[in-house]
């Protein structure tokens, strides 16, 4: 009979599988490591274990301690898996960007789930970083796994990772491509590669908001490089211990909208249901074909599974609110689609300025149509009740028709985005759309940026 111990059993040993449609303009033989086989569905599987031994092995990790990690959700996975096998309890620190699908997910499998702030710098008290190290600290019998600078992270993956894919191309592997996070995959299969033939060429793929490529380049970790990102799972505001900088040749960013849409594009051409990651490190790849030729073998690493972002990149509504979607933007109707049956927030002439500013800060809106009985006979936005409340600090009190501008310009449903928004000036800043049934919805400076492609 075949069967393994347990689950543990079961890590690893992740299929190759060739890429055809979504690197159709690739110039070469690309093969995708496809990590959503392991049991906790990512790479991460691996170096959890790894980690967990080597602390069981020096006494670092007590029988019935408590594991502590800040963790995207895939170590955490890993981790409590591990944890379940090995009786530990587990506590994951997660940023508030993470997917719900993650966090649901650890507190399945026995995880308890703390939340912090994204944007917040490593050091500040409420990051996932000192989280981590504080609950380490206060927790008795813990240990803080700290992947980032845990080497054990990039050992598994020069023990495990890099191997299994030099076996698999049959040592013909010329690239190797991977998203860039802890840095222990990349550093860790890129060590074994490097070892066996150092012609291999080792290529990381990072995200704006992080510090890897132009650390890489200069060797100047710029703060001004810093700022949020959407994109899971790749991309960081330190430097972990794991980025082996040596090992790597050389990085390419990739923008949080083709992380999104290429990760999409995965499971519609290929039929691979990954994750954030993947999106990203097959953009970047294509980003980098001029570096391949015919006879190349391109592995690309995919980290985790789809089913973490069910309700981010794979939902249609949360894409197209980041202008994420590649929705064919052509008429007033395009623009409109998403609120079209809300109702236009209106205010009439004989009602007081402090109506329209509190409507406005209720609505979250900048701009506000006027109407009387005949319809539409003026506007007010916030620009203009500013400037009245700068000449006369009682214009709140004052009736709306005193400080309304002209009436917004009115278009049908079907008129073109070039028509909409050339009726943009310095003296307008939105125009109204006549729906079918007689009603009207607004078109503002804000929606036309967000429908740009």
């Amino acid at each position: 009979m075949e069967y393994s111990e347990n689950i543990l059993g079961t890590i690893g040993n992740t299929p190759l599988v060739k890429l055809n449609k979504v690197t159709a303009e690739v110039d070469a033989l690309v093969l995708a490591k496809v990590e959503t086989f392991n049991p906790g569905n990512s790479v991460k599987d691996r170096m959890a274990v790894k980690m967990i031994e080597d602390a069981e092995a020096d006494g670092r990790l007590q029988p019935g301690g408590t594991i502590i990690e800040g963790t995207s959700g895939n170590t955490g996975m890993g981790l409590a898996l591990v944890a379940i096998i090995k009786g530990y309890k587990l506590i994951c620190v997660i940023s508030d960007k993470q997917s719900k699908e993650k966090m649901d997910i650890l507190r399945a499998v026995g995880a308890k789930v703390v939340v912090c702030p994204t944007d917040v710098e490593p050091t500040d008290p409420r990051s996932y970083y000192s989280v981590s190290k504080r609950l380490a600290e206060e927790t008795p019998n813990s240990w803080y796994v700290n992947q980032y600078d845990n080497l054990s992270n990039s050992l598994a993956h020069y023990e495990q990772t890099g191997p299994e894919i030099w076996k698999q191309t049959e040592g013909k592997i010329t690239h190797f491509v991977v998203g860039v996070g802890t840095g222990g995959t990349i550093s860790g299969v890129g060590k074994f590669l490097k070892e066996k033939n150092p012609n291999i060429k080792i290529w990381g793929i990072d995200t704006y908001g992080s510090v890897f490529k132009k650390y890489h380049e200069t060797g100047i970790f710029d703060e001004n490089e810093i700022y949020s990102y959407i994109t899971e799972g790749i991309g960081e505001d330190i430097l972990p211990k794991n980025v082996d900088f040596s090992l790597i040749d050389g990085f390419t960013k990739v923008t949080d909208k083709d992380a999104a849409v290429y990760t999409r594009k995965i499971a519609l051409e290929e039929g691979i249901f990954v994750g954030n990651s993947a999106g990203a490190a097959i953009k970047g790849l294509l980003q980098l074909k001029e570096h391949f030729k015919p006879e190349d073998v391109v592995v690309v690493l995919f980290h985790d599974s789809g089913s973490r972002y069910v309700g981010k990149m794979f939902n249609d509504d949360w894409m197209r609110e980041r202008g994420f979607l590649e929705d064919d933007v052509a008429k007033a109707e395009d623009v409109i689609r998403d609120h079209i049956n809300e109702p236009l927030i209106v205010v009439r002439t004989e009602e007081l300025v402090s109506h329209a500013i509190d409507r406005m800060r209720k609505y979250n809106i900048s701009q506000i149509p006027v109407v009387d009985i005949t319809g539409f006979v003026g506007s007010v936005d916030e620009t203009d009740l500013f400037r009245s409340y700068v000449a006369d600090k009682n214009v709140a009190d004052k009736p709306i028709k005193e400080v309304m501008g002209k009436p917004f310009p009115i278009v049908k449903l079907n008129a073109s985005i070039d028509e909409v928004s050339k009726l943009f000036t310095k003296e307008n800043d939105a125009v109204l759309v006549e729906l079918e049934n007689g009603n009207h919805q607004i078109i503002t400076k804000s929606d036309i940026i967000r429908s740009m492609k």
